[in-house]
């Protein structure tokens, strides 16, 4: 079988950016079963509820769930359980200063394999209140509408 080239996205969530600033992005590895990979590659999961800790100095992916593997037996995984993420110390460290200084957190936007190996798009994220959801709503609309009307002038309607 010929290794696989690119990136295949599994899952995205895509209520993170309505409900979050997004402020950095990383890439980090997850640390897997064998079940759970050959679940991803049938496109079993979700990044609904999903977010990730610092616990003793390590990031953990909380709250993902992978569906079970059809064809596993009795060594097959939990669906919801922690995962490790793979990032370089350096890295952990500056994510560590960040969430420790302000109201950040940490929010995966999409799982994804690249090149044969599964990756997190992960973000460094601040929560939006209710009035700031509102106006990025409307900015959108707006921008929507003036697209509407230069294509229809480019038309000659």
């Amino acid at each position: 079988m010929a290794k696989e080239k690119g990136r295949t996205v599994i899952a995205t969530n895509r209520k993170a950016r309505h409900n979050y600033t997004i402020l950095d992005t990383y890439e980090a590895g997850v640390a897997l079963l064998g079940t759970e990979v050959k679940s991803l590659r049938e496109g079993k999961a979700s990044l609904v509820d999903a977010f990730a800790t610092v616990d003793d100095g390590e990031i953990w992916l909380r709250a993902v769930h992978i569906a079970e593997y059809g064809n596993g037996s009795w060594t097959n995984h939990a669906p919801r359980r922690n995962r490790k993420l793979l990032l370089h110390r350096r890295e952990i460290d500056n994510l560590i200063g960040k969430i420790r200084d302000g109201n950040l957190t940490l929010v995966p936007l999409s799982m994804y394999f690249n090149d044969g190996r599964v990756k997190v798009e992960l973000a460094l994220a601040r929560g939006k209140q209710a009035h700031d959801k509102r106006h990025d709503l409307a900015l959108r609309t707006a921008r929507r509408e003036v697209e509407r009307e230069v294509g229809r002038r480019v038309k000659g309607m």
